[in-house]
């Protein structure tokens, strides 16, 4: 299963996405109600019409959830992110952007079939002055080892602009949490904290700390997959192999991944030997060629090596 599709089944569950939103962007606050929340269409494509000028926008979102509140209802939106993305808060607007249209265009659509007569305004608008849209929340749920290094909101991306003109610009900020950084965050739901802890320990190296800490709890398969999902581990669970307990395995889960992180760290290891092998006999004098029959490598691979250590203008200079 790919990994978006395990994190979105994840975040399905309305407990799951209620208590991360109340967490998050609430402080803790029950303002998201579990049995309130439904599910809402996550199509938020549309076509994009200037006058002389249509762009149809296909986008659809991670999981979208719809809540009561009052006689009105909110619209939440989440996006799971496993690499740092540097245009994240022009994506988010746009996605606001989207669902803010989408709604506007089912309403006009409903005072078009109204009988009555419009007024000048109403005509341009295709709405009546009392008609209001639905807010709309964006979560960011960012699972990558290193900390956020993108732009968290608009401005970050903007050229950098003068007083006056800074002044006035009208900004939009990003909603993000951080597995990497969650420990600031008190989850209530179990099976969120395990996820964001067991996930963030880990990616710290820490596996001795995971064993002690829930040495007398249970951690079932579907969240080890979830963890397993966010360290871009294919060892970490073994769908399908019985275990004597839901502690034997997740004993067994961390287990596979030292061993996988041990070997990524070996191959990572004979990577660095084999660069700066090259680097060397290059520079000594010797073809890519040479390097690449003492190596046991291809010549595309050594030649990648020694672009990444030099300009590519010495390398193809010093071949011919």
């Amino acid at each position: 299963m790919k990994a978006d599709v395990i994190l979105k089944e994840f975040w399905q569950s309305n407990e799951r996405f209620a208590d991360l939103f109340n967490t998050v962007l609430f402080d803790g606050q029950t303002i998201l109600h579990v049995e309130a929340l439904s599910e809402a269409d996550t199509d938020m494509s549309g076509l994009i019409r200037l006058r002389g000028y249509e762009k149809p926008l296909a986008r659809t979102r991670d999981v979208v959830k719809k809540t009561a509140h009052g006689v009105d209802f909110v619209v939440c939106g989440l996006e799971n992110q496993q690499r740092t993305h540097y245009a994240m808060p022009l994506r988010a607007l746009l996605y606001d952007g989207l669902g803010y249209l989408k709604e506007y265009r089912e309403l006009t659509g409903k005072r078009r079939k109204e009988a009555g007569r419009q007024t000048e305004e109403e005509f341009l608008s295709g709405l009546h002055r009392e008609d209001r849209l639905h807010p709309i929340l964006t979560l960011v749920v960012y699972y990558g080892e290193n900390p956020w290094d993108g732009p968290l909101c608009l401005r970050d991306m903007i050229t950098e602009m003068p007083k006056p003109i800074g002044d006035i610009f009208s900004d939009y900020r990003m909603n993000l949490v951080q597995v990497c950084d969650s420990e600031r965050y008190d989850f209530r739901n179990d099976e969120v904290r395990t996820v964001f802890e067991i996930s963030r320990e880990l990616q710290r190296g820490r596996v001795d700390y995971v064993l002690e800490q829930y040495k007398n709890k249970d951690v079932t398969e579907e969240l080890l997959t979830v963890i397993g999902t966010i360290l871009g581990s294919q060892q970490f669970v073994q769908p399908g192999k019985k275990r004597r307990s839901e502690h034997m395995q997740l004993c067994t889960a961390l287990e596979n991944w030292r061993q996988e992180e041990n070997r990524k760290g070996y191959s990572q290891g004979i990577s660095q030997r084999n660069q700066t092998l090259a680097t060397r006999w290059f520079s000594d004098g010797r073809s890519i060629t040479e390097i690449a029959l003492l190596l046991g490598l291809p010549e595309a691979e050594v030649r990648e090596m020694l672009i990444n250590e030099a300009p590519a203008s010495s390398i193809v200079t010093s071949e011919i």
